[in-house]
């Protein structure tokens, strides 16, 4: 694939967003794009960490296991994010699993080599300190959720959160655009699969969610936020 090719696809993640020329020409150079398949795996939760992706197109799930094998999903990324976040201040191995939900095309960064082009560019700095300030509030609301909430306002701020992380807005609501399975909702807030179940129905028959004909769910924000605040 072209230089030129990369630098547009570069130039369309939001890290990279008012770069001028100069700027972004040597990440381009050390850049390579790579296409992956729906189910395959970037890189596996144990693997050596040297190198960061940025989602050009598809999208992209984050999770760890534990040595029972047990999920714990961390994110569902999509077009225009990076990952890991913890790929430029640690070193050793990915702290987590990155499967591939839908064919996606990602931008492939040598950590050693960015790391030399960020000395150069401290805008560059900045930006990245700003997104990694915006994951470290995003865990700490997490944090909070667990201990200040029941399972039930729980599942209701993570549906909150989807909204805004894996959804578009339509009318006076959002269309989640990921499908989730119970099991999956359940794995990012540690609960049970009947929990998250039974919650689901109790929003639906409150008419405070519901589903469209693709099975994606439809939230009005402002409703749903009523039962928790």
């Amino acid at each position: 694939m072209s230089l030129e090719v990369i630098k547009k696809h570069l130039q369309e993640v939001s890290l990279f967003k008012g770069l001028s020329e100069e700027e972004i020409q040597p990440i381009v150079e050390i850049s390579n794009m790579h296409i992956y398949r729906q189910r395959s795996y970037v890189f596996m939760q144990g693997d050596k960490l040297d190198r960061v992706f940025f989602i050009h197109s598809g999208k992209v799930k984050i999770y760890k296991t534990d040595v029972t094998g047990k999920e714990q999903i961390v994110s569902i990324l999509q077009a225009g994010e990076m990952f890991p976040h913890a790929g430029f201040f640690r070193r050793g191995s990915f702290p987590a699993h990155a499967e591939i939900l839908e064919t996606a095309q990602l931008i492939v960064t040598p950590i050693a080599d960015f790391e030399k082009i960020l000395i150069h560019y401290p805008e560059l700095c900045i930006k990245l300190f700003n997104v990694l300030g915006e994951k470290i509030v995003d865990l700490q609301n997490r944090l909070e959720e667990q201990i200040l909430h029941n399972t039930y306002e729980q599942i209701i701020m993570l549906l909150l959160r989807l909204c805004k992380s894996n959804g578009k807005q339509i009318d006076d609501g959002y269309k989640i655009t990921t499908h989730f399975t119970n099991r999956e909702l359940a794995n990012m807030i540690g609960t049970s699969r009947e929990s998250v179940n039974r919650t689901i129905n109790q929003l639906r028959k409150k008419a405070l969610i519901d589903l469209d004909e693709s099975g994606c769910f439809i939230i009005n924000p402002d409703k749903l936020e009523e039962e928790i605040f």
